[in-house]
């Protein structure tokens, strides 16, 4: 079975939102064998919309389409999709009634415009939304004069609302067509996947140490991706049965570790911080502080987003200025003239009193020079130095970063949550 998703929207084709619908919908397609094929993404035109979605249902055996069922004029998927089936809108009195029920409950009339979301096209099925005032759409296609038919799901845009429906109307509609058990492919009729992330080199690294496990014709297929600093080796698992491809997903998870050793940080949904927070609270609570220049609190907002992090924060301090960081953090004005903010002397100071002072096990202090100006040639925009100061000694490094000014904010307090988490492994950073 093939899968095309279409989502609608101006703010999507304009860059305005990022779609993440898409990418959703495909991670849950393939848990259950069905392969997306294409991602199509459409403007609020109902002509375009109408060209999309009759074109990809002549490709695929399942369409679903995201976006575009609410009451405002720029909704236009109801209309046209009743277009590209051919088939009149019709009023469903059941969703009316609950939609003025929905109004009323709120001490609210029902604006006329919303009775549009009780139209669906003739012969299609109303998908419940829970959450929502949009009802989805079932309908089945043929056109084209031939005997091609493909199951057409549209479900609203709102992500909460969306994934609702996809689960509970959805879902349950694609196991009655047999997904899961005949995926029409020869790839097999389960796909599961799994994620590896790490931190600290690149792309290029982490892909020659994977070797052959990244060999395009190989089942659990392997392969990278990166966003903000972060490289994540991404498994897809495509198996007849799902307890083969668990079994064999799981397997070359384990390879991929052999060949990684370390630099793996966590899999699947974890964060480098959620990571370092669970290190920090094994066995025994230990805590830590922060003192940060250029990063702003970037590093403690990371370190306080995880829940429970009132149990190994301590305290933190922006000491942006150098006047700051003589005030609060002790750093002698001599050592700030002599060596600059940006070196490892500063952020050693740094580390040592923010440590000393909130009475923390570790302490990590960063000053860096994240741009787009202020840079030198003995300091380039990019060079950063992160300090890390525990009971025995403080480690202290240069790091140069590459990217704009947030790309180098961003990187420079994963490193420094990664210099603590090598520590807290009792190993030395490999890089």
């Amino acid at each position: 079975m093939k899968a095309i998703v279409v989502s609608i929207g101006d703010e999507l084709v304009l860059g305005q939102t990022v779609d993440t619908n898409s990418s959703w919908l495909s991670r849950e397609l393939a848990s259950v064998g069905i392969a997306v094929v294409e991602h199509i993404t459409v403007a609020d035109d109902s002509a375009a919309i109408e060209a999309a979605i009759s074109g990809a249902a002549m490709r695929c055996d399942l369409l679903l389409i995201n976006g575009g069922l609410g009451p405002t004029k720029d909704d236009l998927t109801r209309e046209a999709l009743t277009r590209a089936l051919n088939a009149p809108l019709e009023l469903n009195a059941d969703w009316l009634r609950r939609l003025e029920s929905f109004f009323a409950q709120r001490g609210r009339p029902m604006p006329q415009t919303n009775r549009v979301q009780a139209m669906i096209p003739r012969g299609a099925r109303l998908l419940d939304n829970t959450a929502g005032t949009a009802p989805g759409i079932d309908a089945d296609f043929t056109g084209g004069g031939t005997s091609r038919s493909c199951r057409i799901f549209a479900m609203p845009g709102v992500p909460s609302e969306m994934k609702l429906m996809f689960q509970k109307s959805v879902l349950p509609h694609l196991a009655q067509m047999g997904a899961g058990t005949d995926a029409g492919t020869d790839a097999g009729a389960v796909i599961l996947s799994g994620t590896l992330h790490t931190f600290g080199v690149g792309e290029s690294t982490i892909g020659e140490q994977l070797g052959d496990l990244m060999d395009r014709r190989r089942n659990p297929s392997v392969g990278t991706t990166v966003s903000s600093g972060v490289v994540s080796v991404r498994i897809n698992a495509r198996f007849a049965h799902r307890d083969a491809a668990r079994a064999e997903l799981e397997q070359t998870a384990g390879l991929c570790r052999d060949a990684l050793g370390d630099l793996i940080y966590g899999s699947d949904e974890q964060t480098l911080a959620s990571v370092v927070a669970d290190l920090l609270t094994a066995d025994k609570v230990r805590t830590v502080a922060t003192a940060e220049s250029c990063t702003g609190g970037l590093l403690a907002k990371m370190l306080t987003d995880i829940p429970g992090s009132s149990g190994y924060f301590q305290k933190g301090w922006i000491t942006y200025s150098n006047q700051a960081k003589t005030e609060l953090l002790d750093v002698a004005p001599q050592l700030l003239a002599q060596d600059g903010a940006v070196s490892e002397s500063v952020v050693r100071a740094m580390a040592q009193t923010a440590r000393q002072k909130s009475a923390a096990d570790f302490a990590l202090a960063i000053s860096g020079i994240a741009g787009p100006d202020g840079g030198t040639p003995a300091k380039p925009v990019g060079t950063v130095c992160i300090a890390l100061a525990h009971a025995q000694s403080v480690l202290a490094r240069t790091f140069h970063f590459p990217g704009d000014r947030q790309t180098i904010r961003d990187r420079s307090a994963k490193m420094a949550l990664t210099l603590l988490r090598f520590h807290l492994l009792g190993k030395p950073a490999p890089f």
